[in-house]
C-alpha cells in the first residue's frame, strides 16, 4: 500500500494530467424528516441539509489546497424522497424539489441528488406521485437531480414503471424545450442501482446507509491516457495484457490519492466515510477525456470495430487496480461513457463512427450505460420506453448496474446539434432505429422476470 508520502509524489506526478477529485458527495438520511404536514417536511428537510453542509464547501477547498488538487464538485445526495415524501400528490412533491434546490444553492453545492423511486418490483402511492412530479420539479430547477430504478437482477423489469418512464422523459424534454430538454440531463433510469453513488445524476443515499457519509468520486481518463502513452513510446511492442498491468497500477495510485482526500473532507466534517468510487469521468476539455484512450490504444475511434473488446479491458483494469488499493470502493467505479460530456466522444457520434445501436453494445461492459445521448425531438415514448428496456435488460442478465440519460431534443433531428453548457456539454443528435414507433410489446406492462440465476444463490 502507498503511504501518505508516497501519494503526495503520485500527487506531484500526476497533477499536470487532468487528476482530480470530480467530487465529494455528502449523502444525508431523511427518513427521519418524514411528516405528513408539508410545510414541516419542508423546513426538516432544510434543517437537515444547513446543519450537515455548512462546512461542506470550505472544507473541500481547504482540503484540497492541501494537496494541491482540486476537488471540482461538492454535492448532496438524499434518502429517495418517493419514500420520505410518500403521503404527498405531484404537486406538493415539485415543493420538495425546490425546498431541496434553494437549500442547495445556500450551501453552494452544485447539484443535490435524491428525488429517487425504487420502483424495480412495483409502484406505490408515493413513488408514483415522484414519477409524475419528476418532468415540472427537474425543469423548473436548477440542481435537483432524479434517479429511477425499474429493473434489478433479483426482482426482473418493471416494463409499467420502464413504459412510465418513456412518457415522464418525453415530459421533461417537453417542459425544458427552450434549454434543448436540459431536464433530461438531469434523470437517470436505472437497473441494479447501487445505494453509494457520489456521481450525478444517479446519487441517492440508499435506506442502507448510515445518517451521514462522505462519499467521494475520483477521475482520471487524462492520467489514464497519459500512462498509456509513456509506456508505448517507452516500449512500442506492449502487449494488451501489459498494457491492461499499467492502467491496474495508474487506478490503484488515482483510488488511493482520492481516499486520503475523502477521509480527510469526513474526518473534518467529522462524518462517517463512506466509498471511493474511481470512475473515468470525462469532462467537455481536451486532454480529459475517455475516448482519446481509445486512440492511445490504437484505435481510430471510439465505435469501431475493436471498441467493446478494448472497453472492456479498461473498465477490468480500472475496477482490479481499485479494488486493491481500498477496501472502501463503491459507486460505479469503471469507464463512463456519456456522449456530450466527452469531447472525443462526441466527435465519434458527429462523424458516425458511434451509433446508438454501437453504444448498446459498449453498454454490456462498461459502468453506466447510455449516458447523455441526445436524440431527435420526436421520438415517440415508446421508443424511448424499448430503448429504456433493452438498456435495463443488459444489466439484468449480466447482474450489473447499467442506465439511460436520454435526451430527446424538441424540435431537433438526427444530425443537429444540442447544447447543454458547463459539464453536460454538447452532442450531435444520434438517430434512432424506428424513432416514430408505437410498438404494442412496449405497452404490454407487467414484470419481465429474473434470470434463473439470480434465483439460485
Amino acid at each position: 500500500m502507498l503511504t501518505d508520502r508516497e501519494i503526495i509524489a503520485t500527487l506531484e506526478m500526476l497533477k499536470n494530467e487532468h487528476l482530480d477529485v470530480r467530487t465529494i458527495t455528502l449523502g444525508i438520511n431523511m427518513v427521519d424528516c418524514a411528516s405528513h404536514d408539508l410545510d414541516r417536511l419542508q423546513r426538516n428537510i432544510r434543517f437537515r441539509v444547513k446543519h450537515l453542509s455548512e462546512n461542506l464547501v470550505s472544507v473541500c477547498d481547504r482540503v484540497g489546497d492541501k494537496y494541491g488538487i482540486p476537488v471540482v464538485n461538492k454535492r448532496i445526495s438524499v434518502s429517495p424522497i418517493a419514500v420520505v415524501a410518500a403521503p404527498f400528490k405531484p404537486d406538493e412533491m415539485v415543493r420538495v424539489a425546490k425546498t431541496l434546490d434553494e437549500v442547495a444553492a445556500e450551501v453552494g453545492v452544485d447539484f443535490i441528488g435524491g428525488f429517487s423511486a425504487l420502483v424495480e418490483k412495483g409502484t406505490a402511492r408515493g413513488d408514483r406521485s415522484l414519477i409524475d412530479a419528476i418532468p415540472q420539479a427537474l425543469a423548473e430547477t436548477e440542481r435537483v437531480c432524479a434517479s429511477v430504478n425499474v429493473a434489478s437482477t433479483r426482482a426482473g423489469i418493471n416494463m409499467d414503471a420502464v413504459m412510465l418512464m418513456g412518457k415522464t422523459i418525453r415530459q421533461a424534454a417537453s417542459l425544458s424545450a427552450d434549454r434543448d430538454g436540459i431536464a433530461c440531463a438531469k434523470l437517470c433510469v436505472f437497473a441494479n442501482i447501487p445505494q453509494d453513488i457520489p456521481f450525478m445524476a444517479g446519487a441517492y443515499l440508499g435506506i442502507g446507509e448510515a445518517d451521514a457519509v462522505i462519499n467521494v468520486g475520483v477521475s482520471g481518463p487524462g492520467v489514464v491516457k497519459k500512462a498509456i502513452d509513456r509506456a508505448l513510446e517507452a516500449e512500442p511492442h506492449l502487449d494488451l495484457g501489459r498494457i491492461s498491468e499499467i492502467i491496474k497500477r495508474t487506478a490503484y495510485k488515482v483510488t488511493r490519492v482520492g481516499e486520503l482526500i475523502g477521509r480527510e473532507v469526513a474526518e473534518n466534517l467529522q462524518i462517517r466515510f463512506g466509498v471511493a468510487d474511481l470512475s473515468l469521468a470525462p469532462t467537455p476539455n481536451v486532454g480529459d477525456s475517455v475516448g482519446e484512450i481509445f486512440q492511445s490504444l490504437g484505435l481510430t475511434s471510439i465505435g469501431v470495430p475493436g471498441s467493446t473488446a478494448a472497453l472492456a479491458l479498461l473498465n477490468d483494469a480500472v475496477k482490479k487496480g481499485g479494488a486493491f488499493a481500498s477496501s472502501h470502493v463503491g459507486g460505479l467505479s469503471g469507464a463512463f461513457i456519456p456522449v456530450s460530456e466527452d469531447l472525443n466522444i462526441a466527435e465519434a457520434a458527429a462523424s458516425g463512427h458511434l451509433s446508438l445501436e454501437k453504444l448498446e453494445a459498449l453498454t454490456a461492459v462498461c459502468s453506466v450505460g447510455l449516458d447523455m445521448v441526445a436524440i431527435p425531438g420526436d421520438t415517440t415514448e415508446e421508443t424511448l420506453a424499448g430503448i429504456i428496456a433493452d438498456e435495463m435488460a443488459i444489466g439484468v442478465i449480466n447482474r450489473k448496474t447499467t442506465a439511460c440519460r436520454l435526451i430527446p431534443v424538441p424540435g431537433k433531428s438526427a444530425g443537429d446539434s444540442a447544447f447543454f453548457g458547463g459539464l453536460l456539454g454538447q452532442a450531435t443528435i444520434i438517430g434512432v432505429n424506428n424513432g416514430r414507433g408505437n410498438d404494442r410489446f412496449l405497452r404490454l406492462g407487467g414484470l419481465v422476470p429474473a434470470p434463473i440465476q439470480s434465483l439460485t444463490n
